[in-house]
């Protein structure tokens, strides 16, 4: 093991440039940048996100793997655009792409859809590709377009044999069984991700059943989707967003549902945040969208380089 740091001056000294451009940014709209904890009592529920854990005055406490659950009670406390620029952190995460500690840029605007917000976010990245194209497209459209199946009304049966299809029947036997998300994300991941266009793509309107902490409302179809979207840079995920959820009971139900999916698949059970649904259930958080960006990410696209370890110092 070296003492050396991994990544370059030149790539410290571009991460530094890329904060000021990016807190210059949030000025001129006046979004207000925050601190909040990276320690809590609660933990993510997600299922396919994991937690770190630390013992801290003898009890247990969380590594937050995002400033969501505090950024949403100080939007529900103060009604003011907020921002938060900092660590996350995520167990198990670990590769080209992937570091249990990383860097995210979380904000959330008042009264905005996330269309609306789509277009925010095109125009923080056209700062660091001015000449990068922008396009757009619904979850079913690149569905349609690279598998021919609409993705809300396919069975899991017809997505199976898609997937043995595309993927010349090679699938982990796990995956044999899988419910309906699991084979979409499959799909998605494998199949649709290595064929998106390059530029800044945004991907919207996923199924209401992968709707997460997002709104779900129909779409012009008449199809119950769930408003949120991802934002890619030459096929690389960058950002996830979402016209945010803002009903007490309804966050409560899927923090429950979460909790229930991982107790039957094995997985640990974690405490939810309990803070999160009073602010919520108090009817103070008000109609709002937000989005994460992976800051260590958009560095490695912005200098062109494919391991994170060019661009975090260590």
């Amino acid at each position: 093991m070296s003492w050396q740091p991994s990544a370059s001056l030149p790539a410290l000294q571009q991460r530094a440039k890329l904060y000021q451009i990016v807190r210059e940014f949030f000025l001129a709209q006046q979004v207000l940048e925050v601190d909040v904890p990276v320690l809590s009592e609660y933990a993510t529920v997600d299922p396919f996100i994991d937690s770190l854990k630390t013992k801290v005055l003898g009890r247990t406490e969380y590594l937050q793997t995002s400033p969501e659950f505090f950024l949403k009670r100080l939007l529900a406390a103060y009604q003011h655009d907020v921002y938060y620029l900092g660590k996350a952190f995520r167990q198990g995460e670990q590769g080209r792409r992937h570091r249990p500690e990383f860097t995210m840029l979380e904000w959330y605007r008042i009264g905005w859809t996330e269309q609306q917000l789509i277009g925010e976010v095109n125009n923080l990245l056209a700062l660091f590709f001015p000449e990068k194209p922008c396009s757009a497209f619904t979850y079913r459209e690149v569905f349609q377009q690279h598998l021919s199946i609409d993705p809300h009304v396919a069975t899991a049966k017809v997505l199976l044999q898609c997937a043995l299809s595309e993927l010349n029947g090679e699938i982990d036997e796990g995956l044999m069984a899988g419910d309906k998300n699991t084979l979409l994300d499959l799909l998605f991941t494998h199949c649709i991700e290595p064929r998106l266009p390059l530029g800044v793509v945004a991907i919207s309107d996923y199924p209401a059943s992968q709707a997460a902490l997002a709104k779900v409302a129909e779409d012009a179809q008449g199809q119950l989707v769930a408003k949120r979207f991802e934002i890619y840079v030459d096929k690389i995920e960058l950002a996830n967003g979402y016209w945010e959820l803002n009903e007490g009971a309804e966050q409560q139900a899927r923090f429950e549902q979460d909790v229930d999916y991982r107790q039957a698949h094995n997985l640990p059970v974690l405490p939810y945040d309990q803070s999160l649904v009073e602010a919520l259930s108090e009817g103070n958080m008000p109609d709002c969208a937000g989005v994460a960006l992976g800051i260590d990410r958009l560095l490695m696209c912005w200098l062109g380089t494919n391991d994170m370890s060019d661009v975090v110092s260590f």
